[in-house]
């Protein structure tokens, strides 16, 4: 059969069951059982099996519970409240404060947390109540709350970073270092789209209570010691893995024990019952993330095993295009995929083609790594499908509906397209912090 009807026959099959609402982990998973039984037998399921042995007993997929059981760590010791609360008071006197303090914890939570679900609910249960009881207007602080969480999938130690280290086989490290400057830019543009919205329209976002404006700057920086202990946790984990002192993994388990530590020296305590809660909980995070990266990886293995990847890889190197038109396609056909589709299976459905056709037209991968991150990013927020929306309405009180949410994104979408954009024509703003480490 030739490459053509495999791909057609087995993306037909793959989407249709999609289609009809099939999770995504068992449609990959039986798209590729029933490709391998079609056309090579039984002795496809060899190929499956070993393919799902191998990459889940790769060393480095143990950084992913690790860094999940760090952040939840970090949330429930009640870190991320404080850092709200922190951040809010120093910005009290700008126009938009609050919201903008919303965009700077939301930041420090993703080099906590890493999980996108996890910093948006955290962030709608500690934040959102605030902005709407003193009058914030509400696409604003919407808005606001999912931009801002959505960070953890940019800024290290997120998890798209770790698969996409993976698929791509590049360096991890390499690859936080390159994520982290075009993760604070993202985080640039909110809090300059804020602040610019808020002076022009001052409406937006009252300002605080007087009280607040009065506080002396000498009380702000004794506040501000709340921000040590996430701070040192934070410089623990990327500080070793950027000098080279730890591998990924052992970066990670230097997390959970500074989260640990972070927990026991700002006076609280873990019971049987809340590590019971923690292990459950990252578990829940885990395990669907796990079982489509398994589905995926049968899938990829049997298209790989067709000639399939090969076949794509081509067929996009040779369209008549420049490089860079050929890059715009592939920003254009993963916001897209983005629509319906979880990151980590666009991850490894596209990855395996889109990686060496990137490599034989001259890219870094690292640098396209960085805006993958980006493109999974828009893919949180974008309406219809965007899980984010779904995150913060799963904690947002009952005045605020789902409409009110998906209304809210598109300005922060657009922010995000900006901040591709600037990446794409200034490559160095990724690539410069991994030449340093090299």
């Amino acid at each position: 059969m030739s490459p053509e009807i495999v791909t057609i026959f087995t993306f037909g099959l793959l989407f249709g069951m999609v289609i009809i609402g099939v999770p995504l982990a068992f449609a990959t998973l039986g798209t590729a059982l029933v490709v391998g039984f079609t056309l090579f037998g039984p002795q496809s399921t060899i190929i499956i099996a070993s393919r799902i042995y191998d990459n889940s007993t790769n060393y480095i997929l143990i950084t992913v519970p690790l860094f999940v059981i760090m952040g939840i760590l970090l949330e429930r010791s009640g870190i991320a409240a404080k850092i709200f609360g922190v951040l809010h008071l120093w910005t009290a006197r700008l126009p938009g404060g609050m919201a903008i303090s919303v965009v700077l914890a939301g930041s420090l939570m993703a080099a906590m947390v890493g999980v996108v679900g996890a910093e948006i609910i955290t962030l709608g249960l500690v934040a959102l109540p605030t902005m709407l009881k003193r009058g914030y207007d509400k696409q604003i602080a919407l808005g606001t709350i999912i931009a801002a969480g959505s960070l953890g999938a940019m800024i290290p130690p997120s998890l798209v970073l770790v698969f996409y280290a993976l698929i791509a086989n590049v360096s991890i490290a390499e690859l936080y270092a390159a994520a982290l400057l075009p993760g604070l830019l993202l985080a640039a543009l909110y809090a300059g789209y804020i602040y610019i919205r808020c002076v022009i329209n001052p409406a937006l976002a009252p300002p605080p209570p007087p009280e607040e404006l009065a506080l002396p700057f000498k009380e702000k920086v004794l506040l501000a010691k709340d921000l040590a202990l996430p701070m040192a946790v934070i410089l623990a984990v990327l500080g070793s893995l950027y000098f080279g002192i730890a591998t990924p993994t052992e970066s990670a388990a230097i997390g959970v024990a500074g989260a640990l530590l972070a927990i026991s020296l700002g006076g609280s305590k873990l019971t049987l019952s809340d590590i019971r809660g923690i292990v459950v909980e990252s578990g829940r995070a885990i395990g669907p993330v796990m079982w489509i990266f398994f589905g995926a990886t049968a899938f990829v293995g049997i298209y790989t095993f067709t000639g399939g990847i090969t076949y794509l890889s081509n067929l996009i190197a040779g369209l008549p295009l420049p490089p860079i038109g050929i890059l715009i396609v592939m920003q254009i056909i993963l916001i897209l995929l983005g629509l319906p589709l979880d990151w980590i299976g666009i991850a490894l459905l596209t990855m395996p083609v889109f990686v060496p056709v990137i490599k034989q037209l001259g890219y870094d991968p690292l640098w396209f790594g960085v805006l993958f991150c980006i493109n999974m990013q828009i893919g949180y927020l974008s309406p219809p499908f965007g899980p984010s929306s779904f995150y913060l309405k799963s904690v947002a009180p009952p005045e605020v509906s789902l409409q009110d949410i998906l209304k809210s994104v598109w300005p922060f979408m657009g922010l995000q397209v900006v901040g591709l954009i600037i990446v794409m024509i200034f490559p160095q703003i990724a690539l410069w912090l991994p030449s340093l480490m090299r």
